[in-house]
This record gives C-alpha cells, structure tokens and sequence, in this order.
C-alpha cells in the first residue's frame, strides 16, 4: 500500500510527520527518524481502523500573497 507522508521541520528541533490519508501524526529527530515513525503509527492505526482506500493522497501547492 503506497500512502503520502508530509514532513515539516518543527520548531523546536527535528521533524514532524503526517499522513493525510489516516491522520496519524509523530515525530523525529531526523527526517529519516520521523518517516520511520510515521510508518510505524500508521501501520498501528491501520491494524485497528482498516481503510478500502488503494490510491495515495494528491499532493500539491499553491501560492499566497498578503494583502
């Protein structure tokens, strides 16, 4: 199963990681730390709350500007 992850730096140090498909969020030292994290809490979640979705999350951007 292929499903996104968004990793933000946090401000107090290291990563944040975030998986929109189930919401389950964590954190790490590293980049590399929080991804694993992030694996690990979401197969956990999984076990308990299985989801038929098969295809990952669309990712994109966009701009502001202040007015």
């Amino acid at each position: 199963m292929i499903l996104s992850a968004v990793i933000t730096e946090a401000e107090e140090g290291g990563f944040i990681a975030l998986n929109p498909e189930t919401g389950t969020t964590t954190q790490g030292d590293s980049f590399e730390e929080a991804l694993e994290n992030l694996r690990e809490a979401t197969a956990l979640y999984l076990e308990e709350f299985p989801m038929s979705q098969k295809r990952p999350a669309v990712m994109t951007s966009f701009e502001l500007t202040h007015a």
